[in-house]
């Protein structure tokens, strides 16, 4: 499985060759037009990638490290880093807080000058953001463009005729767990003309380019051949007018109940609002009739079923924006027209993830605009149409056209890479790399056992765990992987006494239960009655199938859920286990983890995003806090993982992971009695944030770590690591399971697809230390 792009660099004279960087999955290079690819960006402490530039005349490499797109999964970097020998060896070039790069700009003439767009840390405010610029070879750096601690720089552009001219984009958006701020009046585009030295804003008030509150991310491209002809993608925060005709539907939709009086929701037809009901799994007892006494007592408002239904998933598509739209500017910047005749679905709502515009070398009416897909004008954007095929995939990241033949493209997207050679109709992959990105995974006790688990924008796929690729599947049409599922893929759970009923789903909770061997589906969504308060769910909702009775299945919202019955008539025995959540638009106050012991039925944990921990002693009837005498820093830290030991029914292990409040501590502690209090382990793991902690199944003393950049193990529960990076580049670990029957751990890497590791030799070093020792 291959994973999201972010940015492509081909090699003009032979584009047969070009660098790949992945989001999280390192830098890749082909010389064969991407039949195959090589890591040349493994080794290094940053592994996420925003952008990267080359000179192919001296083949010259360098690498912004943090991708720029600003979603829950973009991982920062440490900075800029630099190879002159195409990426054998590398040299890091600074500029450690820069955490997010969206972009590097190389002089054309003289090597040691560069600029580089910093987009700024993603959680927090900094002054180091905006443009820097190097005249030594990146040895020192200037900001030379820096607006607000929130305002950083996307993408910028430079005049190929004029390397002394350059424009850039920059974007006022702050992040914090509960909520994006995706746009801001200090957005827009600055110019220089003194090669980036000094900066002026150009899009003005009176420019003709949007001024206000609404102003999100931009994007430029700069014409070749004409370079006072600037093209600007800008994703318009502001509300669209509702200007579409009214018609009578033949179904209701969820947007006729928004803005109903008590009257008018009793004049709705009963068999369409019957319909309505069943079709959006409401529970049974909901019929026509009895919705409408509810409302007409004044039990429920008129609106409830909008306010029920409208969730974090229909926020993404139904929000009315305006998004994307395309401006020209044919005066080097001074003024700006809208050029786009039509609205533009681009981004739904969340334009923050794309951004990137590009315009031929040759045409300047011919523009290829990112965004859940990519499409071409030949009319200088004033109309557009989709190149998406079967053999791409959504959600587009940027897309190289040769300045000698702008038909042939190399674009990035969250499948990989595609390649087409007649201005999109047709594309071949370019995805022989291994960088799914993996949020969750499981295994089952088959022979051989198959590993399950959710990627990122590829849905959810299980195979066995003894499968090698081979060229051989493109003949034989067999591939061993299937597919359970679509969407971003989460958590998965298996039941063992048949390794076939599997428990997966997608982002905010949206489960099911169903065979590999195919049938019918059960849809798992647990909702709570009309009237009563919402249920909250993390984009990585918790399940829990129990090993005691796999019938009975336990989930997470901001309360505790139970089935007896495999998933069916889900049970909420909790109240809130969080601190109430926060308001925003992104789901906050849920639950993150949520686990029972392997020793006792009915022992549960559940942390929640907002870094509270509770424990259940009986079957989830009654719940205890037990982060309270936490360090008081980290208590409203995201708990990323709750592990109760095999070995002894009181100890219990917990991570902290403080990277959504901008902090990269590694914080991993473990309780003897259930929580009541805890002691810190693993103070000698580096800065990287932790989002899981195993126990090795036959060694009470071996504990393993997943953190945002790598695998460590204890020898000592948690005295002190060591770093197991045998063939495992810095990667993000995800998860950890262990297949007990083959001794075997389970690896799930967010950018490096799954590795496994047969435990024989490490128990073996184990015990040779454990005798030494004790001579």
């Amino acid at each position: 499985m291959s994973g999201r792009v972010v940015d492509v660099d081909v090699n003009p004279a032979d584009p047969t060759e070009f660098y790949v960087a992945y989001a999280s999955g390192g830098l890749w290079y082909t010389k064969n037009n991407g039949q195959s690819l090589v890591p040349v960006f493994d080794r290094e402490n940053a592994f996420s990638i925003g952008d990267i530039a080359v000179n192919w005349k001296n083949g010259m490499v360098w690498v912004g490290t943090g991708e720029v797109n600003s979603s829950r999964s973009s991982y920062s970097g440490l900075g800029v880093y630099k190879s002159k020998d195409h990426g054998k060896t590398w040299e890091y070039l600074g500029l450690p807080e820069s955490h997010h790069i969206g972009k590097i700009n190389l002089h054309p003439v003289n090597n040691d000058i560069a600029w580089v767009a910093v987009l700024g840390h993603l959680y927090s405010p900094n002054k180091e953001r905006g443009i820097y610029k190097t005249s030594d070879g990146g040895k020192t750096w200037k900001q030379s463009l820096y607006v607000d601690e929130n305002t950083g720089a996307v993408d910028m552009e430079i005049n190929p005729k004029n390397p002394d001219e350059l424009y850039a984009a920059m974007w006022y958006r702050t992040r914090r767990a509960w909520n994006l701020e995706e746009g801001g009046k200090t957005s827009g585009i600055y110019k220089s003309t003194d090669g980036g030295n000094s900066w002026k804003l150009v899009t003005v008030s009176g420019s003709g380019f949007p001024a206000g509150d609404g102003l999100g991310r931009i994007g430029v491209a700069v014409f070749a051949a004409k370079p006072n002809i600037i093209y600007a993608s800008l994703d318009n925060q502001d509300r669209r007018p509702d200007t579409a005709a009214k018609k009578t539907d033949t179904n209701y939709v969820l947007k006729n109940f928004k803005d109903l009086s008590t009257a008018g929701f009793a004049a709705l037809d009963n068999k369409k609002l019957d319909s309505f009901l069943v079709k959006n799994n409401f529970k049974e007892k909901y019929t026509a009739a009895s919705v409408k006494e509810l409302v007409r007592s004044g039990r429920i408002k008129p609106t409830e079923i909008y306010d029920y239904l409208f969730d974090a998933n229909t926020a993404l598509f139904e929000t009315p924006i305006i998004g994307c739209e395309i401006y020209r500017s044919d005066d080097a910047g001074l003024t700006w027209k809208k050029v786009n005749t039509k609205a533009l679905n681009l981004y739904n709502t969340y334009g923050y993830y794309f951004g990137k515009i590009s315009v031929s070398n040759t045409n300047e009416n011919k523009v290829v605009l990112s965004g859940v897909s990519l499409m071409l004008s030949t009319d200088g954007g004033k109309t557009f149409k989709d190149t998406d095929n079967e053999a791409t995939h959504a959600d587009w990241h940027g897309c190289w056209m040769n300045p000698g033949n702008d038909s042939h493209w190399v674009a990035a997207n969250d499948g990989g890479c595609n390649v087409s050679y007649d201005n999109g109709e047709h594309w071949f992959k370019a995805n022989t790399p291994s960088v799914g990105q993996f949020y969750k995974i499981a295994v089952d006790d088959a022979k051989p056992y198959n590993i399950y688990g959710g990627l990122q924008d590829n849905g959810t796929w299980y195979g066995p765990s003894n499968t090698r690729y081979k060229d051989q599947w493109d003949y034989e049409g067999v591939y061993p992987w299937k597919r359970l599922g679509g969407g971003d893929g989460m958590q998965v759970q298996v039941d063992t006494r048949d390794n076939k009923t599997v428990y997966s789903g997608s982002q905010f909770g949206f489960y099911g239960r169903r065979s590999t061997d195919g049938g019918r589906r059960l849809f798992i969504y647990p909702r709570p009655d009309l009237g009563e308060a919402k249920y909250r769910f993390n984009w990585q909702t918790p399940i829990w199938l129990s090993k005691h009775n796999q019938d009975i299945f336990y989930y997470g919202t901001n309360r505790f859920h139970r089935s007896m019955q495999k998933g069916e008539n889900l049970e909420a025995l909790s109240t809130d286990l969080t601190n109430g959540g926060r308001e925003g638009d992104v789901p906050f106050g849920t639950a993150t983890t949520l686990v029972e012991s392997p020793m006792k039925f009915g022992l549960i944990y559940v942390g929640t995003d907002d870094g509270n921990i509770h424990v259940s002693k009986d079957a989830g009837y009654t719940w205890t806090k037990i982060s309270s005498n936490l360090p008081k820093t980290l208590q409203e830290y995201y708990v990323s993982r709750v592990t109760p030991s095999a070995f002894k029914e009181g100890r219990v292990y917990a991570s902290l992971n403080g990277y959504r409040n901008d902090n990269f501590g590694s914080y991993l502690f473990v309780s003897e009695n259930y929580g009541a209090t805890w002691v810190q382990l693993g103070n000698d793991l580096p800065m990287e944030p932790i989002n899981v902690v195993t126990e090795d199944h036959k060694k009470e003393n071996i504990i393993y770590v997943g953190t945002d950049n790598g695998l460590y193990a204890s020898f000592d529960i948690g005295k002190s690591f060591m770093v197991l990076d045998h063939h495992l580049p810095r990667v993000p670990v995800h998860d950890i399971v262990i297949q007990q029957r083959e001794n075997e751990l389970v690896i799930g890497t967010h950018g490096r697809s799954i590795y496994i590791s047969k435990l024989d030799v490490l128990h073996k070093v184990y015990e040779k230390l454990k005798e030494s020792k004790n001579r």
